[in-house]
């Protein structure tokens, strides 16, 4: 349970790798599958089953004001679905009017947005930009109540995304887990199980690998697992992916085995070639590679293996042959024109280098596999695979989902879709370093770049330092505004609560935030709690941060996110909250002017930033940017 609108990459990764070698192999999005079979009429219907059986009291206000419309929402629910899929464009027209869908508690939301010069609380958000857009922001509000219904009726751990996130996160021991999947099925596990069956029987496998990149997959994962060993215990299960990388690298905990024969760790190309020879009886166990299984006596064995990675660039080209690509849904959940890409159309999932050519930050799991192997591939070969995804898939928006994007490496795509004369829109994430200069950030537009998202995190120089970005504001600044000017998007990360953040840096980052959005820098941001984690400089040395880390308990499952004290004191939950409120109001251009206290009440200090500190910083690139818009053409 990842995204609606377009299939998690790890799949198709693989099955591309897989097939390159030889190996037959297919794939399956069961989430995206279960999310459809819940919103249909049928679906809708075995819902409402499962909350009539509810005692009175416990239904809550969603679910009883949705018992009462339920024939409004089982008339409209499978043509808002083909809607959001692309099927059927014409009924947005219906649904923009506001009198056609009905409106659960969800729809209180737009009475918070500002409202237009015609009193349309939308008005500010979508101006000229039509129906469709519109419909489709309201038709995601009519999902998320359903959203609601179904955890308040059926699954209280129930997600769009993060389903039964708290079951698995950083989770010591396993019997959180263990009792959920224990429990008998409700509805939404049943469904699971039996897109499981349906899925076993189409492909009949000898082997089934379940992909779990975050903590909400967790659970699902675990569900599908129990179905096929319940239904066909023949069939050798295997888990990985990017939660168990993080978080299950300590794994002890025979219990897990029940349901996954083996679990292996970092890329999964080499494990996966080790462990189909080992099943073929060519390998002997003793020679798995980053593989956890059982041995005779029923304790858990990892077997690190020697043989070396497959080279990033021999790894194959993706493919999403099997995934239903035209049954994803197109959502409109944030407004902000970079937010919506997370959600927005189906992306092709591509990655332009393994790793993070950087691989400093202090924040980051900069011992593991996925950062600290950095390899890239020529130009070409990325081109060669932007062109058979193309044309095997239709769809010409491409999401580069690298840590950080290497410039060098982007250079070298763009002058080569450029010479081809490859047409795509593509975005990605990337550092804000100053290689990205004015002249490559058009290069990179030409090309068909839209976006980028980068980490300013904490808009501090001293603890950019710190932190080992190797940025500063002021280069921020000039990077940013060079993509600006060039067209493109800029989405940026914001931390808080980084370790020895004090009240008074905290007023300035945001002065900082405020003074790029006011320079047209940034289109949009996102401020998240520092979290350190056991694979991070500061989790691996917390005193050389200035910090103590809090006894964790000795676990046999997982392990990633640490507690620890910082002795600064300060309340950083609290100044959350104020550094929300106030992006919020930035990204849609409103309180720019506003002394930046007012965000955080009585007592905030004043900031040390100078007004004109990005301005100033900014003044450099002004006349470059005067002199290129002067010249012919």
């Amino acid at each position: 349970m990842t995204q609606l609108n377009t299939p998690y990459p790890s799949t198709a990764y693989l099955t591309g790798f897989l097939r390159s070698r030889g190996v037959q192999a297919a794939q399956a999005d069961l989430a995206i599958g279960l999310v459809l079979r819940l919103l249909s009429a049928a679906g809708l219907r075995e819902i409402r089953e499962v909350a009539l059986r509810l005692p009175s009291r416990r239904r809550s206000v969603g679910v009883r004001g949705w018992l009462a419309q339920f024939e409004a929402y089982e008339r409209s629910i499978d043509p808002v679905i083909a809607f959001l899929q692309g099927r059927d464009p014409t009924l947005a027209h219906r649904i923009a009017g506001r009198g056609w869908l009905p409106e659960g508690p969800r729809f209180a939301a737009l009475e918070a947005y500002l409202p237009g010069e015609d009193g349309d609380p939308l008005g500010w958000a979508f101006g000229a930009l039509g129906t469709h857009d519109r419909a489709r922001h309201l038709a995601t509000l009519y999902l998320n109540d359903l959203a609601d219904v179904i955890r308040d009726a059926v699954d209280p751990r129930f997600e769009f995304v993060r389903y039964g996130e708290r079951l698995a996160a950083s989770q010591p021991e396993f019997d959180l887990l263990a009792e959920a999947l224990a429990a008998p099925p409700n509805l939404v596990d049943s469904t699971l199980q039996t897109l499981t069956l349906a899925a076993l029987e189409q492909h009949d496998p000898q082997v089934l690998l379940v992909s779990v990149p975050f903590p909400g997959a967790v659970y699902g994962a675990f569900r599908i697992a129990q179905a096929v060993k319940a239904l066909r215990p023949g069939i050798v299960t295997v888990l990985g992916g990017g939660y168990v990388n993080t978080e299950l690298r300590e794994l002890a905990e025979p219990r897990v085995f029940e349901f996954f024969d083996f679990v292996t760790l970092d890329g999964g190309e080499r494990p996966l070639l080790a462990l189909l020879e080992h099943l073929s009886g060519t390998r002997p166990r003793e020679r798995l590679v980053r593989t956890f299984s059982l041995d005779r006596a029923g304790g858990v064995r990892f077997v690190a293996g020697d043989d070396p990675d497959i080279p990033f660039a021999e790894t194959g080209t993706p493919t999403w042959e099997g995934l239903p690509n035209d049954r994803y849904l197109s959502l409109l959940d944030m407004l902000n024109p970079m937010h919506r890409l997370w959600s927005d159309g189906r992306w092709n999932k591509l990655t332009v280098a393994h790793g993070c050519y950087w691989k400093q930050c202090s924040f980051c799991d900069v011992s593991l596999d996925y950062i600290s192997r950095y390899e890239t591939a020529a130009a070409t070969v990325l081109v060669d695979r932007i062109e058979r995804i193309v044309a095997e898939t239709g769809q010409r928006g491409f999401h580069l989902v690298d840590e950080a994007a290497p410039p060098k490496a982007l250079k070298a795509l763009a002058q080569e879709l450029l010479r081809r004369g490859v047409a795509i829109s593509w975005w990605g994430n990337i550092r804000f370093e100053k290689t990205f200069t004015p002249e490559l950030c058009r290069l990179l537009a030409q090309s068909g770049c839209i976006a980028v998202s980068g980490g300013l995190e904490v808009a501090s120089d001293r603890l950019l330092a710190r932190m080992k970005k190797g940025v500063t504001v002021a280069q921020v600044a000039r990077v940013t505004r060079a993509f600006s000017d060039a067209g493109v998007q800029v989405h940026a990360y914001l931390m808080y609560g980084f370790p020895t953040q004090t009240v008074a840096e905290t007023v300035d980052s945001l002065e900082y935030v405020r003074q790029l959005f006011l320079e047209g820098c940034i289109a949009s941001g996102f401020f998240h709690r520092f979290t350190c984690t056991v694979h991070s400089p500061v989790g691996r040395d917390p005193a050389a941060y200035g910090v103590t880390l809090l006894p964790q308990p000795k676990g046999r499952f997982a392990r990633n996110d640490i507690g620890f004290v910082d002795p600064s004191g300060v309340d950083h939950d609290a100044l959350g909250e104020a550094l929300s409120t106030a992006l919020y109001n930035y990204m849609h251009g409103v309180a720019l002017e506003r002394d930046v206290r007012q965000w955080f009440g009585r007592g905030a200090p004043r900031t040390t930033v100078p007004a004109d500190f990005i301005a100033q910083a900014l003044q450099p690139d002004r006349t470059t940017r005067a002199r290129h818009r002067a010249r012919p053409g």
